[in-house]
């Protein structure tokens, strides 16, 4: 595992026999409200991981029982508003810089090699839904309240849920009944709008224990061919058929000379289970 001894707000650990599957937990009391560290810590830990190619999938979860996060601590914001000696525009391109970066934080999770799995349970405010959209999977607990916050604060949210939620959602109506009134919601309704995968009934150590098997398993797959598909995936995303199946060609034309191909060739004949490499570290 990568050294996160320097992490004050993340919690990276290795939970499992299995080395190989992280768990990383969101840790700022009382409510993991973000501030500008804590978010520029979320992103430095999953680029961290990103490029370490012995680990092959991670759970996102909170070490917080009751909370996942409330969103973004207000207080924080101060200092970014309060710039009275600027001129407009030059507080314009401050407040767009700061956005970028603050979007490249969260987009980290997304841009991570691995497969990263939301584990969310309690209270799941406003940045709650931009951190979960960019996970590849995502379960909730049945005890989990959700708000697309941002409207309640004056805001439209853009740290990535109006981006990326309306290509994960089915429901586009309901989408934009949840953005455009912050109104509070539950499981059920978000396993409607398409935004989780499963209801795991109890609290945050029923839901983290179900996205860490998910996390095992994957975590036994071909590493080269479980990077292919999330690349795969994310580009279809954002691209036409035409462009994503010319993309897959390239990429396959090197990934199908690797040596998991035949391995998992030879655990397909022996019947015995796969023995992949790791992919190396940078």
């Amino acid at each position: 595992m990568p050294d996160f001894s320097g992490n004050k707000l993340v919690k990276v650990t290795e939970p499992l026999e299995d080395k190989s599957v992280l768990l990383v937990e969101l840790n700022r009391g009382p409510v993991n409200a973000f501030n500008q560290p804590f978010w520029e810590e979320l992103g430095a830990t999953f680029d961290k991981i990103s490029r370490d190619g012995t680990i092959r999938s991670v759970v996102l979860s909170s070490a917080n029982p009751k909370v996942f996060t409330a969103g973004l601590d207000l207080s924080d914001t101060g200092s970014l508003t309060n710039q009275s000696s600027l001129d407009p525009a030059r507080q314009a391109v401050k407040f767009r810089d700061h956005i970028l970066h603050f979007q490249a934080c969260i987009s980290a999770i997304e841009r991570c090699s691995q497969p990263v799995i939301a584990a969310v349970n309690g209270i799941a405010y406003g940045l709650a839904i931009d951190i979960m959209c960019a996970c590849d999977v995502r379960y909730s607990s049945s005890r989990t309240r959700f708000s697309i916050k941002e409207v309640d604060v004056g805001l439209a949210a853009d740290i990535g849920t109006l981006s990326r939620l309306p290509k994960i959602t089915g429901n586009e109506s309901l989408l934009r009944e949840l953005a455009f009134t912050a109104r509070e919601f539950g499981a059920t309704e978000a396993a409607r709008l398409g935004m989780i995968s499963r209801i795991i009934e109890g609290g945050r150590n029923e839901v983290t224990g179900s996205a860490l098997e998910l996390a095992q398993v994957i975590a036994t797959k071909s590493p080269i061919a479980v990077v292919g598909t999330k690349r795969f995936l994310l580009h279809a995303r954002d691209h036409s058929v035409e462009q994503s199946l010319e993309y897959q060609a390239t990429w396959n034309m090197a990934m199908l000379q690797s040596s998991d191909t035949v391995e998992a060739m030879k655990a397909f004949a022996t019947k015995q289970p796969p023995a992949f490499k790791p992919l190396p570290k940078l």
